[in-house]
């Protein structure tokens, strides 16, 4: 008879879902959704599956047994065995396979036999935990998952590194306080779209995972600041030294950031390098100037659609002088060729600027952009209506590098600075002109100075 199991209502994992890892212990935790195999064929059940429509659910069973008492089912296992070649497989080609596997095939290989249970909750495959879907019950995921890890390793999961559970809607404070308590070794956690957390669940999360370097929190309206409780700061601070270890902080779509907010984030995370403030739509110059302050170590910056952002904004952002090598204003309309100058004057190493949208942007703040920020890469001042032919020219002759530009909706290009560009940039390999007006005869001159290149475009005549 196959082995008892126990129903938990609760979660499962669709299909689309990528890896997810951790430790291994006698009973696993298997997840399925209601309607699946595992529950209508009666191999993985000796009792009724859940009749609750719409919701999910968790199994928590013994490892399969080593033998068949039926001896029909001995026979037909005997046959299966002689052409299941994949049992030859040694053990770490398997373990290799089942690297690639997502989180709920993994938890059903479990179940094929005690080999497979043994193989599939292997250490080495469970240091992600990740799961996606709107109507998953992802805290009650979190904590059957955590507690099957925590089995080796009493209330601590020492092997989970990463937690993915982004899109995932019905995520609450109390599956980010589950990871808080039982994942000390955490580097890495995104939960972006979960937009029913809030402040405490985070600051107890970055307090009790001193580890954490990569927090992705965007589409969580609710998140207004990063900080360590207060216990945390008066406890842990030998730990801490009163700094969160933060290098990596996406707060794209975080509509209620304000100042203030991004004030205590630069006191606490004085390790930034890659900061996203998408539609952060609250912040303005004031707020970048506590960030220059206290975060002198930021390589990449977003403040795209920021529209209180202007020149005096990006006065502070030129501080970070050689260190900045990313920096997108797109659709900061406050930008003017006076913001671009100061960048490009302190910025040299610059790589990739985004600005597009900003309207103040002229010929005069390109020239100053090519001749300083020689090694750029990738430019996209698309909707500048200001840039023409005459920009592009100083372009090409500074920005030998140039990979990806981005002229769309720029009114005064025409196809003689279009064709500037391709006689200098070889290695161009990116290049939208949609909504330009240039000939077929300057597109074919791109396409045959730039081998590598992309083109887009709205001219029908061209393909």
């Amino acid at each position: 008879h196959p082995p008892t199991t126990h129903t938990h209502h609760g979660f499962c994992l669709p299909d689309s879902d990528l890896s997810m890892r951790t430790l291994s212990t006698p009973s696993p935790a298997l997840i399925f959704p209601p309607n699946s195999p595992g529950f209508q064929n009666g191999r993985g059940s000796s009792t009724s599956s859940s009749s609750v429509t719409g919701e999910t659910v968790a199994m928590v069973h013994s490892p399969p047994p080593t033998r068949l008492t039926h001896p029909l089912i001995r026979l037909a296992s005997k046959h299966q065995k002689e052409q299941a070649n994949i049992d030859r497989l040694p053990d770490h080609s398997m373990l290799h396979i089942f690297s690639f596997l997502p989180t709920n095939q993994l938890c059903r290989c479990a179940r094929v036999c005690r080999r497979w249970y043994n193989l599939a909750w292997d250490p080495r495959l469970w240091r992600t935990i990740r799961l996606t879907g709107e109507t998953i019950n992802v805290d009650r995921a979190l904590k059957v998952l955590t507690r099957r890890l925590c089995q080796d390793t009493p209330n601590v999961c020492l092997m989970l590194e990463t937690v993915i559970v982004s899109g995932c809607r019905r995520l609450t404070d109390r599956g980010l306080y589950t990871i808080a308590q039982c994942c000390p070794e955490l580097r890495r956690l995104e939960v972006s779209g979960c937009y029913n957390i809030s402040n405490e669940a985070v600051f107890d999360v970055v307090s009790l995972c001193p580890n954490l370097e990569h927090l992705d929190v965007s589409g969580c309206s609710k998140v207004t600041c990063i900080s360590l409780t207060r216990e945390a700061s008066i406890k842990l601070s030998p730990l801490h030294g009163k700094q969160i270890s933060i290098r990596y902080l996406d707060m794209t779509d975080c509509f209620v950031l304000e100042d203030e907010g991004l004030h205590t984030i630069a006191a606490h995370c004085t390790q930034l390098t890659h900061l996203y403030l998408r539609r952060c739509v609250r912040i303005t110059d004031e707020g970048l100037r506590y960030l220059m302050i206290y975060c002198p170590s930021v390589k990449e910056l977003s403040v795209s659609d920021c529209r209180f952002v202007s020149d005096f904004g990006l006065r502070e952002i030129a501080k970070l002088e050689s260190r900045l090598r990313y920096l997108s204003v797109a659709h900061c309309g406050r930008i003017t060729d006076v913001g671009i100058r100061y960048v490009a004057k302190y910025c040299s190493k610059l790589r990739y600027l985004n600005a597009r949208g900003c309207e103040g942007i002229t010929d005069h703040g390109l020239e100053y952009l090519a001749k300083n920020c020689t090694k750029l890469k990738s430019l996209d001042i698309g909707k500048c209506p200001l840039v023409s032919d005459t920009g592009l020219e100083f372009l090409a002759l500074n920005c030998f590098n140039l990979k990806r530009l981005s002229l769309k909706s720029c009114e005064s290009i025409t196809g003689q600075g279009l064709q500037i560009v391709a006689a200098n940039c070889f290695d161009l390999q990116m290049l939208n002109v949609q909504d330009c007006e240039v000939s077929v005869d300057a597109l074919r001159f791109v396409k045959r100075h730039c081998k590598r290149c992309i083109i887009e475009h709205t001219n029908p005549a061209f393909f």
